[in-house]
């Protein structure tokens, strides 16, 4: 599995726009001489596939019709949430008092966003700092965190297009970037994951340990359906594993929904390609179940 593994960032590159379309456009011009219609209309077909995939009226067609996203997590949801967390403040509030700071520390929920992401070594900072992505999980997570009261975790090592690459993982750069920016401790942070499977994974177990029943998974809207299938199938095998324990639950908090702004969603742009390749690169995810 990890020699396999290690070319997925490869295989994906070379599944996605625009090399799909370049490849046709080089076939449609080589089939002009000998076949005229067919090399055109091939030919086209690349011309017009580069132009649709770097489109966000694309992207948001990819989103509602092929990933299926989750609702964002409001409503009686969040109330639930906010209960939960109100009712293990007091807990803890007592355990205070008593002068018993461990006792009632067991959470019974762990907000955990998952990463997608880190430099190595960002050279404005000195340090590894967070990609764009991985920041704006760690920020929905911390404004969750707040809004009910639930501690925080990050899932993330390093990735498989990393691998090799010497620095702090993903989730330590996390915990780093939470505390120095937010004033927020991590209360979980999972640092051996390359992706998504092994996140769900080596969260879910973490966290079974310590007797935690529920999982709320930070992560994109686009992402979420296949964050959610491998924490699924996770809290599953764990639950086979120790069937004297009840199954975790999981809930998603997906962020950033694509949306439709008008007329200019059907011009090409750098917005609306890197959302196409999100899209697809999950799409194929989702067809082959990996």
């Amino acid at each position: 599995m990890g020699d396999w593994a290690a070319y997925k960032p490869l295989l994906t590159a070379l599944a996605l726009p625009p090399v799909p379309f370049l490849v046709l456009i080089l076939v449609g011009a080589r089939l002009i001489l000998p076949r005229r219609g067919l090399g055109y209309l091939v030919l086209l077909t690349g011309v017009l596939g580069i132009w649709v995939s770097q489109c966000q009226v694309t992207a948001v067609f990819l989103q509602d019709h092929v990933l299926k996203p989750p609702a964002p997590l409001q409503g009686a949801e969040l109330s639930r949430l906010q209960a939960v967390g109100k009712a293990y403040g007091q807990q803890q509030g007592v355990a205070r008092r008593l002068g018993r700071a461990g006792a009632g520390a067991q959470a019974p929920v762990a907000i955990v966003a998952l990463g997608a992401g880190r430099d190595a070594l960002a050279p404005e900072y000195g340090v590894s700092d967070l990609t764009h992505f991985s920041a704006e999980r760690l920020r929905y997570a911390i404004w969750l965190g707040q809004r009910t009261g639930l501690p925080i975790g990050f899932s993330g090592g390093i990735g498989w297009s990393q691998q090799g690459e010497v620095g702090a993982s993903e989730a330590e750069t996390a915990a780093r970037v939470a505390q120095q920016f937010y004033g927020v401790t991590l209360r979980w942070t999972e640092t051996r994951s390359a992706d998504t499977r092994q996140n769900a994974l080596l969260t879910v177990a973490m966290l079974a340990e310590q007797g935690v029943g529920e999982v709320v998974v930070v992560t994109d809207s686009y992402h979420m359906p296949r964050a959610m299938r491998m924490f699924n199938e996770a809290a599953r095998r764990e639950a086979a594993l120790h069937p004297d324990k009840p199954p975790i639950k999981v809930t998603p908090a997906p962020a950033h929904h694509w949306h439709r702004e008008g007329a200019l969603d059907w011009l090409p742009s750098v917005g609306g390609a890197t959302n196409v390749r999100l899209g697809l690169k999950e799409a194929i995810a989702q067809f082959t179940g990996s």
